[in-house]
């Protein structure tokens, strides 16, 4: 199935760091209304689709099961604005400094403003890169204007959009995870009759310790679910001993991260349904998810992470291939059509 270009664009190239996810939940909430019988919020910022069984089982309740994406990006913060007008920042995620200096940025003020994060080209300097800390957004201003527009605790995005790298390969600043709140939207829309509850949910802060998703966990307590985030690509750095999947090999399921341990049961299904309905799939070993908080809650849940393999996460320049996304899109499906099964097996 095609790609929807315009949500796409929309999910991707609409501002959200930690904390500051408001505008494109609107898109998230908006872009699951249709396809949901309810939408809320949280307390936090989480978005909820509630999409009820339709099929009831033979006898007890309907399983709850939840599919997760994060919203927020990483970014930065504006800290201090000196007197020649340069903005010093704090980063909000985890951000590498190897990966900004000289990148085009914009700055959420009273106006949002394009600048630069100013290369140093002292000669003591070397080859040396600079703290994050010690880095200056260049917005080309004189100070008194800045100052006007812009203040302490404004939000500092990376000025890149969606691109068509190729006929397969998308680039963009926030794959990670965008494309998994995209592969969530669109897994929704194509649906059908369910006997289960499906909650999806558009979490916000996991970048910054996991914070949105427990409180929504809480509230839903799922029998089973699936976080659904980057999986780790190898690349020209990094070969297929220290990560395990390929950019347009098939959708990422996670054995186990740094939060979370995959549970068997859903690991085994998943690569049942990939292998029963063709889906195109690999194994990985990832970072740490939404499934630590989806795991956890109340009596605990079934649960472990899936998603399209990302290449250059946490940096400006990432990359996704389209069919990874579709085989995304089709696990999540398969997976709340058949999770009723998993969830009766579990409970004999």
């Amino acid at each position: 199935m095609p790609i929807d270009r315009e949500l796409l664009e929309r999910i991707v190239n609409t501002p959200g760091i930690p904390g500051f996810e408001d505008e494109v939940q609107d898109v998230a909430a908006e872009a699951l209304d249709p396809v949901c019988d309810e939408v809320s919020r949280d307390r936090v910022g989480n978005v909820i689709g509630l999409k009820r069984a339709t099929k009831r089982p033979g006898t007890g309740r309907a399983a709850k099961i939840v599919l997760a994406a994060h919203v927020d990006e990483i970014g930065m913060m504006v800290k201090h604005i000196d007197d020649r007008g340069f903005v010093k920042c704090e980063p909000v995620g985890g951000l590498n400094a190897k990966v900004l200096v000289s990148q085009p940025v914009r700055v959420h003020g009273k106006e949002t403003l394009r600048g630069v994060i100013a290369p140093d080209f002292r000669p003591d300097q070397g080859d040396k890169v600079p703290r994050i800390q010690d880095m200056r957004v260049d917005l080309a201003l004189p100070a008194d204007r800045v100052k006007e527009l812009v203040t302490v605790g404004d939000v500092v995005t990376f000025d890149q959009d969606l691109v068509d790298l190729n006929a397969d390969v998308f680039m963009g600043r926030n794959f990670d995870d965008r494309i998994g709140t995209y592969c969530l939207v669109e897994a929704m829309r194509r649906l059908g009759e369910v006997s289960v509850d499906v909650y999806a949910v558009s979490s916000v802060q996991e970048e910054v310790g996991v914070r949105g998703m427990p409180p929504a966990a809480f509230a839903i307590e799922p029998d089973l679910g699936l976080a659904i985030d980057g999986s780790l690509t190898w690349g020209p750095y990094f070969g297929e001993t220290e990560y395990n999947c390929a950019l347009g090999g098939g959708v990422g399921i996670y054995i186990m991260d740094n939060l979370t341990i995959g549970d068997r049961r859903v690991v085994a299904h998943l690569l049942d349904l990939c292998q029963g309905r063709g889906i195109a799939h690999q194994r990985n070993i990832g970072g740490g998810t939404d499934a630590s908080a989806i795991q956890r809650t109340a009596r605990g849940a079934l649960t472990t992470t899936v998603g399209a393999p990302v290449r250059y996460m946490h940096s400006t320049v990432q990359l996704c291939h389209r069919d990874d996304m579709e085989a995304t899109s089709q696990l999540l499906v398969a997976f709340a059509e058949t999770a009723h099964e998993l969830a009766e097996a579990c409970q004999r």
